[in-house]
C-alpha cells in the first residue's frame, strides 16, 4: 500500500508538472531511492528460496563497480556469499534507513511549505487558496480510513495474495529456483535490467530507470500547466503509464521470446519518453 501511494504521488507530480519545484522534486526522488532500498532489505528478511536468491542476484550487481565492486559486496555480505551474517546486516540497514527517510521527508515538507505545490489549473494566486485544515484534513482522514480497511482486508483474509509460494521453502544455496522475480513494485525496473544483455549495461539501465526522474526539472521548461491544457503531453503521460504497466507485466514473465524482444522495445521507449515529452513541452511553451 505504501508503494501504491508513492507511485500515485509521483504520477500526480508528473501530471501537474510539479517537477518545476526543483528542490521538492529532487528530495522526493531521493526519498524514492531510499524507500526502494529499505523495501528490498525488508523483502529479503524472510529467509526463503525466492528471497535468498533475490538477495544473491541483486547484491551481486554491485560487482560491476571497477576494482572496488567485489570488495564492497564481500563487506556487505560479511563473507564470500549471502549467509547469516548478511541477514544481520540486511536487518540492521532495514531498521536504520527509515530514520533517514523521516529526516529527508522533513526536508521535503520544509521546501514544500517554502515554495508551495502545484494545482490543477497551474496558477498561484494567493486569493484563490483555502486553508488545509479542516477541509483537506477531513478529506485525507476519510482516505486513510478507506485505505486502512483495504489493508486490513488483505492482511486478515488474503495474507498470501501477493506472496510467492516457493518462499515457503527454506533458503538453499545449492538449489536455484526456476524463476526469480521481485515483488510487483520492482518489476518494471527488473524487466529493464533483464533486457540488457551486458551486465554492466543492465545495472546502469536499472539505476537510470529511477534516477532519470532527477533530470525532469532540468530538461523541462520552467512553466507548469495542467495536462488538460497540453493535450499532446497528456497523451504522453498516459503512454508512460501504459509503458510502466507493460514493463511490470514483462518483468514477471520468463526470459524467452516474445517477452525478450517486447521488453527491449519497451525499455527503449521508456527512456526515449523523457526526451520526447520534454522536447514537446519546450516547443509548446515557446509558442505561447
Amino acid at each position: 500500500m505504501f508503494f501504491v501511494f508513492l507511485y500515485l504521488h509521483i504520477a500526480r507530480g508528473l501530471y501537474y508538472s510539479s517537477y518545476t519545484f526543483t528542490h521538492v522534486w529532487l528530495i522526493g526522488c531521493t526519498i524514492l531511492f531510499l524507500t526502494i532500498g529499505t523495501a528490498f532489505l525488508g523483502y529479503v528478511l524472510p529467509w526463503g528460496q525466492i528471497r535468498f536468491w533475490g538477495a544473491t542476484v541483486i547484491t551481486n550487481l554491485i560487482c560491476v563497480i571497477p576494482k572496488l565492486g567485489t570488495i564492497i559486496v564481500n563487506i556487505f555480505w560479511g563473507g564470500f556469499a549471502v549467509d547469516n551474517s548478511s541477514l544481520t546486516r540486511f536487518f540492521t540497514l532495514h531498521f536504520l534507513l527509515p530514520f533517514l527517510i523521516v529526516a529527508i521527508r522533513g526536508l521535503h515538507l520544509f521546501f514544500l511549505h517554502l515554495r508551495g505545490s502545484n494545482n490543477p489549473l497551474g496558477i498561484s494566486q494567493q486569493a484563490d487558496k483555502i486553508k488545509f485544515n479542516p477541509y483537506f484534513t477531513w478529506k485525507d482522514l476519510l482516505g486513510v480510513l478507506l485505505v486502512f480497511q483495504v489493508l486490513l482486508l488483505i492482511v486478515t483474509f488474503y495474507p498470501w495474495l501477493l506472496g510467492d509460494a516457493e518462499n515457503f521453502i527454506p533458503a538453499n544455496p545449492y538449489v536455484t529456483p526456476i524463476h526469480i522475480q521481485p515483488e510487483w513494485y520492482f518489476l518494471f525496473a527488473y524487466a529493464i535490467l533483464r533486457r540488457i544483455p551486458n551486465k554492466l549495461g543492465g545495472v546502469i539501465a536499472l539505476v537510470l530507470s529511477v534516477a532519470i526522474f532527477y533530470t525532469l526539472p532540468f530538461i523541462s521548461p520552467g512553466q507548469s500547466k495542467r495536462k488538460i491544457f497540453l493535450p499532446l503531453n497528456k497523451f504522453f503521460f498516459w503512454r508512460l503509464v501504459i509503458i510502466i504497466v507493460l514493463l511490470t507485466w514483462i518483468g514477471a514473465r520468463p526470459v524467452e521470446n516474445p517477452y525478450i524482444i517486447t521488453g527491449q522495445l519497451l525499455t527503449v521507449v521508456y527512456f526515449v519518453w523523457f526526451l520526447v515529452n520534454s522536447a514537446v513541452l519546450n516547443v509548446w511553451f515557446s509558442k505561447i
